[in-house]
């Protein structure tokens, strides 16, 4: 199950209590005070890593408590720091604090990590305040409270290229051909639920990432169909791929194009300033040429790249890769 969205409360550690002592050992009346200091509670941090790539374990679990700090004790012995608590999240998720909705961090990288509570700091023992003329202090101070917050996590997909497309466009089997990622194919609509990643393989050990976005459909902006739950995937992509089918007879390859860019630019104005491939999908059940050749004449005039593959036969599959790969170089 993918999970994209997650809402969690961070508690951090209280920090122990100082102790109240007085030194009492035989042959030494007057001892003195002799109480440790508390120990500091356990922070909470966020990390970034590859071990996870869903906010799926947050369904499960939703409250993060760090452990308290230990009291002091006797004989000036400091109580334990209490253990942190580090959360996984996957790269690409965003850290927001509630309820403001405040953007706290964007994980980018793998190792990155974020302090979101701190424990809070241990009592002082007695044996703090003893001075010369207060040699027996009888006061202890207690720990701090730890902090606590309630946070909202947002995870957008980390892709080099993102494909889109109507339902049953071909984006899965364009994933499945060039990649080792096997995402569910089948000749209905929506059967990519959600979003899959795809990494390919280039000759000189380079590759690149590609995402595989669940179809959309006129309306996606505002929830229709899938709705705009998935459209925030292809926000960080650096070059948009449209798969067009040519083999619908039903559905106009130009005007289909028309309508997912319409979508895109209703959800984010900024996504029609990546560069853009048009691929036509689907040769091999070509039915009317005339359809091919209207979507290519549209894409010249505009100054598209254009290219026609068949991810059936593996027409077109490499030159598709190829250039790809040197529209993400010149990218840079």
């Amino acid at each position: 199950m993918f999970i994209d969205r997650a809402r969690i409360r961070v508690i951090a550690g209280d920090g122990g209590n100082g102790c109240l002592a007085f030194r009492r050992e035989k042959f030494i009346p007057r001892g003195g005070p002799s109480g440790g200091d508390g120990g500091d509670g356990g922070n909470v941090f966020i990390e970034c890593s590859d071990r996870v790539n869903t906010l799926l374990h947050f369904q499960y679990k939703r409250v993060f408590k760090a452990q308290r700090g230990r009291h002091g004790e006797g004989s000036q012995r400091r109580g334990r720091n209490g253990e942190d608590v580090v959360i996984l999240v996957p790269p690409g998720t965003q850290v927001y604090r509630e309820p403001e909705r405040l953007l706290v961090h964007d994980f980018a990288r793998c190792g990155e990590r974020l302090l979101v509570a701190s424990g809070g700091r241990g009592g002082k023992g007695n044996a703090r305040f003893a001075t010369s003329t207060n040699q027996a202090p009888r006061r202890a101070d207690p720990g701090e409270p730890g902090e606590e917050a309630e946070l909202f996590l947002n995870l957008k997909l980390i892709a080099d290229v993102g494909l889109v497309g109507y339902p049953n466009a071909g984006k899965s089997t364009l994933v499945s051909r060039i990649s080792s990622a096997k995402p569910k194919i089948a000749d209905y609509a929506f059967t990519t639920l959600t979003p899959h990643l795809g990494v390919v393989q280039l000759d000189d050990f380079r590759s690149f990432v590609v995402a595989d976005i669940p179809g959309l459909i006129e309306g996606a902006h505002k929830g229709h169909g899938l709705g705009d739950q998935f459209l925030k995937h292809v926000e960080r992509t650096r070059v948009l791929v449209h798969l067009v089918d040519v083999s619908n007879p039903d559905r106009d390859p130009v005007a289909a194009y028309h309508a997912i860019v319409k979508e895109l630019k209703l959800f984010n104005e900024e996504l029609l300033e990546r560069k853009q491939l048009v691929v036509a999908t689907k040769l091999d059940a070509l039915a009317d040429a005339r359809a091919l050749g209207r979507l290519k004449a549209m894409c010249t005039r505009r100054g598209l790249p254009f290219l026609k593959i068949s991810a059936v036969t593996g027409e077109g599959i490499d030159e598709l890769v190829g250039l790809l790969d040197r529209m993400l170089r010149e990218e840079g």
